[in-house]
């Protein structure tokens, strides 16, 4: 019997102090975890707080300065894709002035070929204009004076004085002979006057 009552004492005994372990070690944890908690917390306003400054020590290499103030990598991509954008500009602002310089090419070569085209009809047109005025000529000469004097009367004074002027001089006599004074004085001025090698005006 007394060594039963030693046995459960004993083991009363190690029962407690493995549950005083246990209780020690939750303890330490919940410390640990409450730290940085309040490591973090703001400070308290009204209480002072003290900035530290960094000072660069005295004999730090100066190439670690100088390697400071080197543009990064970030910023030499940046100025290599700035240069890659503007020669794409320049070279989009080229191609779009080529085109323009071929629609310009096109259009002056389709005014020359309307020039040109131009100045065909306006020759043929001089070549049926001379002789139309060589057939009229011709018609006035073969007339009777009386006849002809009557239809250049009514004709405009500019186109009648230029009929006269082609007819022989002895027909464009008995022509303005027929004529009213003031018909045959209006031509016979027009005609003086284009006879003249200087300027009437």
């Amino acid at each position: 019997m007394a060594v039963t009552r030693r046995s459960r004492t004993s083991i009363g005994s190690a029962l407690a102090a493995a549950a005083l372990a246990m209780a020690l070690s939750g303890s330490a944890s919940a410390l640990a975890e409450e730290a940085p908690e309040a490591a973090a917390a703001p400070p308290v306003q009204g209480v002072p707080t003290r900035v530290v400054e960094r000072e660069i020590p005295a004999g730090q290499p100066a190439g670690q300065m100088t390697a400071a103030l080197e543009p990064s990598e970030v910023e030499r991509f940046c100025s290599n894709i700035a240069d890659a954008a503007r020669d794409r500009r320049y070279a989009l602002q080229a191609e779009e002035l080529k085109k323009l310089q071929a629609e310009v090419d096109k259009r002056i070569a389709l005014l020359e070929e309307r020039k040109t085209e131009y100045e065909t009809w306006l020759k043929r047109r001089e070549v049926f204009l001379a002789r139309a005025e060589e057939g009229v000529v011709q018609i006035y000469s073969r007339m009777k004076p009386d006849a002809a004097a009557e239809r250049l009367a009514v004709m405009h004074v500019d186109l009648a004085a230029a009929i006269l002027m082609k007819l022989d001089a002895r027909k464009s006599s008995v022509i303005l002979n027929e004529m009213e004074s003031k018909s045959a004085a209006e031509l016979t001025r027009i005609m003086a006057s284009a006879a003249r090698r200087e300027d009437p005006s």
